[in-house]
C-alpha cells in the first residue's frame, strides 16, 4: 500500500456506493488528500481484509465494527471509531403489526410468527430478536421467526429483507415485522405498508449504526486529515450538499462507541443468523 493515498474498504450493498465514493474521492482530491477505495460483496471479507492491512480505513456496519473489534482484540490489537453520520446516532427498531391485528402488545406475540429482515441485520433482526428475549419472549420457542434473506453478508444494509418482512404482514403471511424506525416511515411513503394500516407494539432501545473502523497500524497522518476533513463538511456548501445527500446524513460526527452495547447483547445471545 501506497503510505501517501488513504484507501478506505466499503462494502458494494447498492450500486449507488459507486457513485457516492466517486464523488467523496473528487472532493477530497480538491481539498489536497489522495484517497481511493476498494469494494468487498460483504464485510466478513472486509474484516478479514483490514485486520491483513489491506486498506487503511473501513466503512463498517455496527456488526462489523464489533467483528473488527473483536477480531483486532484477539490479535492484540485495538479498533477506533474515528467518525459517523448524524445519522446513525440513536436509532430504534420497531415491531409492528397490521391496525386489525387483535395483538397488542409483545406479550401477545406468543405462538405468532414474527418476520424480520436478513438474519445479519441489526437493525430488523438481531436487535428486535434481543428486545423481545429480554422481555421474556425467546425467538424460536415462545414465537416462530421467519426470516427474509435478502444478501446476506451485507448485513441488513441492503434493505430488501425489511421491505419483503413488511410486504408479508400486509399478505398476512406473518402476525408482526421488524424494521428500523425510519424504514416504516419510507415503507408507509412508498406504500408498501399503506397508511394506516399498520400500529407500533414496540420499539426498542437505542443503538448506533455506521462507522469509519481504523486499527492501531493506520497512518496516523492520513486518518486525521481524513478525519479532519469529514468533521470540515458543511451541508450548507452547495458542493458538499450533494455528497451529502448521497450518504444520507446532514454531518459527520466523532466516533463513538457507545451505542453499540444493545447489538453486543445480541451477539453474544444469538451470533450472527447465517
Amino acid at each position: 500500500m501506497a503510505n501517501e493515498t488513504l484507501l478506505m474498504g466499503a462494502v458494494a450493498y447498492d450500486p449507488k456506493v459507486v457513485t457516492i465514493w466517486d464523488g467523496f474521492l473528487a472532493w477530497f482530491a480538491k481539498n489536497g488528500l489522495d484517497f481511493d477505495f476498494v469494494l468487498y460483496s460483504n464485510y466478513e471479507r472486509q474484516v478479514e481484509a483490514h485486520l491483513a492491512g489491506h486498506f487503511h480505513v473501513a466503512w463498517n456496519s455496527p456488526l462489523a465494527w464489533l467483528q473488527a473489534e473483536r477480531a483486532a482484540k484477539a490479535a492484540g490489537r485495538e479498533a477506533r471509531a474515528i467518525a459517523m453520520r448524524d445519522t446513525d446516532c440513536d436509532l430504534t427498531s420497531v415491531i409492528v403489526v397490521r391496525a386489525d391485528s387483535p395483538i397488542q402488545s409483545v406479550e401477545d406475540l406468543a405462538g405468532k410468527t414474527v418476520g424480520v429482515g436478513a438474519g445479519d441485520s441489526p437493525q430488523a433482526t438481531m436487535i428486535p430478536l434481543i428486545h423481545l428475549a429480554e422481555a421474556g419472549l425467546e425467538p424460536n420457542e415462545k414465537f416462530d421467526v421467519r426470516r427474509f434473506d435478502v444478501l446476506l453478508g451485507k448485513h441488513g444494509d441492503h434493505i430488501g429483507g425489511e421491505r419483503d418482512a413488511a410486504r408479508a404482514l400486509m399478505q398476512g403471511e406473518v402476525d408482526a415485522a421488524c424494521m428500523i424506525d425510519g424504514n416504516h416511515l419510507l415503507f408507509s411513503k412508498e406504500g408498501t405498508l399503506p397508511s394506516g394500516a399498520t400500529r407500533i407494539i414496540a420499539q426498542t432501545g437505542t443503538y448506533d449504526h455506521c462507522n469509519f473502523t481504523v486499527l492501531d497500524d493506520a497512518p496516523t497522518a492520513l486518518i486525521d486529515r481524513f478525519t479532519e476533513l469529514l468533521l470540515s463538511m458543511r451541508y450548507e456548501d452547495p458542493v458538499v450538499r450533494p455528497l451529502l445527500d448521497l450518504e444520507g446524513l446532514k454531518v459527520w460526527k466523532p466516533g463513538r462507541t457507545s451505542g453499540y452495547a444493545l447489538l453486543e447483547r445480541a451477539l453474544d445471545r444469538f451470533g450472527v443468523l447465517t
